[in-house]
């Protein structure tokens, strides 16, 4: 079943251009000037219940804005848009309580007010009656392991559990759908995958559809079957992710750290030397000579080494570049 659809939905704003200087301000109060800036272009998308979905793209591709399309916060310029049989900027009471939306950069928690009055106050909002939100509740706190913070202001929360609580807000009541925004911003690693183990949980056991846009490629790579690539407004892949990054992924980035200075020997296979200090050698090789480059290098007997992908930013670049307008 198809709970998301678009037809050539098409985002543009109009923004004003100010001279600069004092003389700019007084000719912009008698004659401004405008400019269009076209955020989504012509989209189409079909999004099925159950799945779950990577938005990915670089800054300013227009993936916040659709998402702010798709949940009813700004109204398309043009074309036709359905989220759960509704046209969501109406936002009507009945689809505002099948959706959720949890953003990286902008919390949604009261600060003042312990996690438990916090989660009390969602209740309300939501009208849950008190024994579906205590089932929810717990259900939520026992897969999140918070059940020592419930008592605590929100404003005494790290960044890591802050997050946990957004999600437990986000989902309290149920949601079909819920779209995130960046969810692991700032979080380091171990969060980072605490908080990817609980959506694919969720997306699970309760057939929740998610959409996630993201920066961070573990995220985009170890949930989503499926990506959606934006550029530019346009989307210019919509397919298996896998299949996506064996074909755009070229390289991998490795860091060796010595415990004395070390030198490098000669390196062959189009490896490239992207700093190099003393104690520290960072290598950009081919995905497929990562492991000839490891063997040669481990006599020199490293004593940390970090294999990294290539960041999604590359990639949409090298998709776009290699003509990626034929895969949308």
């Amino acid at each position: 079943m198809e709970i998301i659809e678009t037809v050539g939905l098409t985002k543009n704003y109009r923004r004003f251009k100010k001279q600069a200087g004092i003389m700019g301000s007084l000719k912009g109060l008698i004659r401004r000037e405008y400019e269009e800036k076209q955020a989504v272009s012509n989209l189409d998308l079909t999004i099925r219940e159950g799945e779950f979905v990577g938005l990915i793209g670089p800054n300013g591709a227009g993936k916040t804005t659709l998402v702010k399309m798709l949940t009813g916060i700004i109204a398309p310029t043009c074309g036709t848009i359905s989220v759960l049989g509704y046209y969501p900027n109406d936002l009507e009471h009945e689809f505002k309580q099948q959706y959720a939306v949890v953003m990286g950069q902008k919390s949604q928690l009261f600060f003042e007010l312990t996690v438990e009055d916090t989660l009390r106050l969602f209740k309300e909002i939501y009208g849950l009656p008190e024994q579906e939100y205590q089932i929810s509740k717990d259900y939520f706190v026992n897969l999140f392991q918070v059940q020592e913070l419930m008592h605590v202001q929100v404003r005494t929360l790290s960044l890591g559990e802050r997050m946990k609580m957004e999600l437990i807000a986000a989902l309290l009541h149920n949601p079909k759908i819920i779209f995130l925004d960046e969810p692991t911003i700032g979080l380091d690693a171990v969060a980072s995958k605490q908080i990817r183990g609980f959506l694919a949980e969720i997306n699970e056991k309760k057939g929740t559809t998610i959409v996630l846009t993201s920066h961070y490629m573990e995220d985009i790579k170890a949930l989503c079957k499926r990506s959606i690539v934006i550029n530019h407004g346009y989307k210019i892949y919509d397919g298996d992710t896998e299949k996506l990054f064996e074909r755009f992924q070229k390289y991998k980035k490795i860091t060796f750290i010595f415990h004395e200075p070390t030198l490098l020997p000669g390196l062959a296979f189009d490896a490239r030397i992207m700093e190099q200090t003393p104690y520290k050698k960072v290598i950009v090789v081919p995905k497929e000579n990562a492991a000839e480059l490891l063997r040669a290098l481990m006599s020199l007997l490293p004593i940390d080494i970090t294999v990294e992908e290539e960041e999604i930013g590359t990639v949409v670049e090298r998709i776009y570049q290699e003509g990626g307008k034929g895969f949308a």
